[in-house]
């Protein structure tokens, strides 16, 4: 039975969002790389660095899917809060490089401002849902 909906909503999400971001790299991003002389080297880097954030959103959801069913919820808020962390830094970063390093940031960053902010605010609503007890009554 679904204990949180909102950590249900968010595990889905992470994982369409593993799966578009990856698809996107392999299809528009990556192959970009073959057409510019550089290192071999700086390439595959690049690309495991694209394909981590992938893998990162896949445990992510699976995580959060997971949490949705937990009985207890009091025990997998941490973990919420630790996501709500790591998805605050990951914008930060983001906004942080595309700031100094392209005049046109703004445009660049909505796409991620949007889908960050959405997941952190489900998350932070899921941190609030209460275990119900037997009777009815909330905890």
């Amino acid at each position: 039975m679904i204990k949180n909906y909102f950590y249900l909503i968010v595990g889905l999400l992470c994982i369409l969002f593993a799966v578009t971001h990856t698809l996107n790299g392999t299809v528009t991003v990556l192959p970009v790389l073959e057409n510019v002389e550089i290192e071999s080297s700086i390439k595959t880097t690049f690309t495991y660095v694209w394909h981590i954030i992938g893998v990162e959103n896949l445990i992510l959801g699976i995580a959060l899917l997971v949490m949705a069913f937990h009985k207890n919820l009091t025990k997998v808020k941490f973990a919420a809060r630790v996501i709500i962390a790591i998805l605050t830094l990951r914008w930060i970063t983001i906004a942080t490089f595309t700031i100094i390093n392209d005049s046109n940031w703004a445009k660049l960053l909505i796409t991620d401002t949007i889908a960050i902010s959405v997941i952190i605010v489900l998350l932070f609503l899921g941190t609030k849902v209460k275990n119900k007890i037997s009777d009815g009554e909330l905890k």
